[in-house]
């Protein structure tokens, strides 16, 4: 589903929603903005002249990488000998992605397929040290040769990815000038894309994953996100269109390193989960998100959350920055399916999306969901689904669970739908409490905030027993990730892998005169990267906040921490003590006082540059309190619900008309036009002033 949220000047808010147009991203997200401008008793052609900025956040890109498809062909140049490097992968990388079962088993375990076939892969003859030495000279005549065949091939971009570039990258410099005077000549029209330029990180594997699919499946996703701009223009917008990007904040379509931006939609989940807990005195949340394929989860401690330098996305290893989440394939799109050897009810990791399932009617899904059980259930009114837009029908849904589900496994209809429910949930509570606890966590010292499309219907199952503080579910938890979207600032981060050791013999003033002038020299290129960045968007160096972060470890470790340096210059004795006392609280919060080890020296292995332009965020609504009982506009009707394995009457809510104070317990289900709520016969709710939901077991 394509969600939308629109701001006023005040920080006032509302949420639009509305079915997903892969072929052409632009016209959902026109009628989901149409859906949420009715709020305001507006229409798209009178709402959007009066846009101050927009904030898109979609799959596309994401969607290309998973399926392996894109429009474009890529050819690259690699160091000669690690012509295989893509294909092989990290070790890490042949599993990942996998459940453990899937993992042992031979006729489970695929290798990922490559994103770039062999045959579009040429190796150059050169070879610089891990230092940045030059070992081997640059054979020009391989270069020249290579772009001559990879041009043949009809090749759109060409990335170069020679090892260790990101210490010195001349090679591959030297490489581009020569591959731009062969494209000159030919007429040809391909780009040339430098791994040193666009993620100048260590670890080639996910280098070149990384700035291969920038070329593979970010530059295609311009013209989607052109689309969007010109669906913006076209309704009268002259405002620039942004993305959210993997590190948490917003970055220009036109900017450089698009990949930050593959997966864009949980992030502004999580950036609105931290914001929502700032501004409503909540410092440790657990954030869940379902919709109709996954179910994203983060962790957020001090509202702040941590960073993950190599993460997975489409079983790729990737070296860019990105919000540390987990993410498992379970969804209310999620397909059902009978193991006939087993017999036993098996979840995805197929998804329907945003085709919803058998029970919708007008598309051609074939396989039952997890949304068809809750529509034969009656969770889900068939008549309210998307506000009445996709027709559901409920016959469809409960024949199709008897054939498929219910009569190979010999139980009723009602009785599998009940099975797939607690199987769901079984599992994403499983997930849950691993990724909590298996941070060294307790959940007693967090609350679970769940949103997403989905995300209410299960939240009763998922954290039941699991033992949070609280349980929050905000009113407008369907649009939660827009709402997030609105919350990011304008953001532009550019990381540098370095080596830089600061000795424990060493005096201050020794340490700052070469490793603190080097770091500092180093942040200071990063940050006039930000800047241009910025200045594409008429914005100044002096309207910019810059943060500046290492990554820093005692010599010799494996692992670094993520610090942010208080100052962006580390040049002299005091300002390099300030930044080594800084590590050394951060390593104490992280491990232990008994963990530091001071004397061993430091290292320096990554410095980064984040550049933030603050803009207008979103008001948490404010309301007065009213009293426990709902108002009589709330009530919409009572019907019969699969509880439990018994149907129970079952008292019908509008989502919308309740009132803060008021007070539910279950079984009762709360329709809005985006999601529903189900609260349990064992459950009750409470709405607060801010309208968020807090949801408690009563046994």
């Amino acid at each position: 589903m394509t969600d939308t949220f629109l701001m006023d000047s005040n920080g006032e808010f509302t949420v639009g929603k509305a079915k997903t147009t892969p072929d052409d991203e632009s016209r959902g997200f026109i009628k989901s903005s149409q859906d949420a401008l009715e709020d305001w008793d507006l229409n798209v052609e009178e709402g959007f002249p009066n846009l101050a900025s927009t904030v898109y956040s979609g799959t596309a890109m994401l969607n290309r990488l998973v399926e392996r498809e894109s429009e474009v062909d890529v050819g690259i140049l690699i160091t000669g000998g690690m012509e295989d490097t893509l294909r092989m992968g990290r070790g890490r990388q042949s599993y990942t992605g996998y459940s453990y079962s899937d993992r042992l088993h031979v006729n489970t375990h695929k290798h990922p397929k490559p994103l770039i076939p062999r045959n579009q892969i040429r190796g150059v003859r050169e070879r610089i040290d891990v230092k940045g030495n030059p070992l081997v000279p640059l054979y020009e005549d391989d270069v020249r040769e290579s772009v001559n065949d990879l041009l043949d091939l009809g090749v759109d971009h060409i990335v170069v990815m020679f090892l260790h570039s990101y210490k010195n990258g001349d090679h591959e410099h030297r490489t581009e000038e020569i591959a731009k005077e062969i494209i000159d000549e030919r007429g040809a029209e391909t780009t040339v894309m430098l791994s040193s330029e666009y993620y100048p990180t260590l670890k080639e594997s996910e280098r070149l994953n990384t700035v291969t699919a920038e070329a593979f499946a970010a530059e295609p996703s311009r013209d989607q996100l052109m689309n969007i701009q010109n669906a913006v223009d076209e309704q009268g917008g002259n405002v620039g269109v942004r993305v959210m990007a993997s590190h948490g904040g917003t970055i220009d379509i036109h900017a450089n390193e698009l990949a930050r931006t593959l997966i864009s939609g949980p992030i502004g989940g999580m950036i609105g989960a931290n914001y929502f807990g700032k501004k409503l005195g909540y410092e440790n949340l657990v954030c869940t998100d379902i919709g109709g394929t996954s179910f994203d989860m983060g962790i957020i401690i001090g509202n702040d959350w941590q960073i993950n330098y190599s993460p997975e996305m489409a079983r790729l290893l990737l070296s860019l920055p990105m919000v540390n989440m987990e993410s498992v394939g379970a969804g209310t799109g999620s397909y059902v399916r009978v193991n006939p050897t087993f017999e036993k009810i098996e979840l995805g990791p197929e998804s329907a999306g945003d085709q919803v399932g058998v029970s919708a009617i007008e598309t051609d899904v074939e396989t039952v969901t997890v949304t068809d059980c809750h529509v034969a259930m009656g969770w889900i009114n068939p008549e309210n689904f998307l506000g009445g837009d996709m027709p559901i029908d409920r016959d469809v849904a409960e024949q199709e669970i008897k054939e498929q589900v219910a009569d190979p496994l010999g139980m009723g209809v009602y009785e599998a739908a009940q099975g797939v429910i607690d199987i769901l949930e079984s599992k994403l509570r499983n997930d849950l409490e691993a990724v909590v606890t298996g941070e060294g966590y307790a959940p007693s010292n967090f609350k679970c905030l769940s949103y997403g499309g989905g995300g209410p219907v299960h939240t009763a199952g998922y954290t039941r027993d699991l033992g949070f503080d609280e349980v929050l579910i905000p009113e407008w938890a369907a649009g939660f990730s827009a709402f997030g979207c609105g919350a990011a600032d304008y953001e532009y981060r550019y990381d540098q892998t370095t080596s830089i050791n600061i000795d424990a013999d060493l005096s201050m003033q020794e340490a700052a005169e070469t490793a603190g002038e080097e770091l500092t020299e180093v942040w200071k290129d990063l940050e006039q990267k930000v800047v241009d960045e910025f200045e594409t968007s008429n914005i100044g160096r002096n309207e910019i906040d810059f943060q500046y972060h290492i990554l820093g470890q005692y010599q010799g470790q494996l692992n670094s921490i993520d610090i942010e340096s208080p100052m962006g210059r580390v040049d002299t004795p005091e300002k390099l003590e300030r930044l080594l006392d800084t590590f050394e609280e951060g390593y104490r919060r992280h491990y232990s006082e008994e963990a530091r080890s001071p004397e061993l020296g430091h290292t320096v292995t990554q410095a980064s540059v984040r550049g933030v332009r603050d803009v207008v965020k979103p008001e948490i609504p404010t309301e007065k309190t009213q009293g426990s009982e709902p108002p009589e506009a709330a009530y919409k009707e009572t019907r019969d619900a699969y509880w439990d394995g018994e149907w129970k009457e079952t008292e019908i809510y509008d989502l919308h008309a309740l009132q803060p104070g008021n007070e539910l317990s279950g079984p009762a289900i709360l329709e809005g036009a985006a999601t529903t709520y189900a609260l349990p016969p064992d459950c009750e709710t409470w709405l607060d002033e801010h309208r968020v939901h807090h949801l408690t077991m009563t046994q």
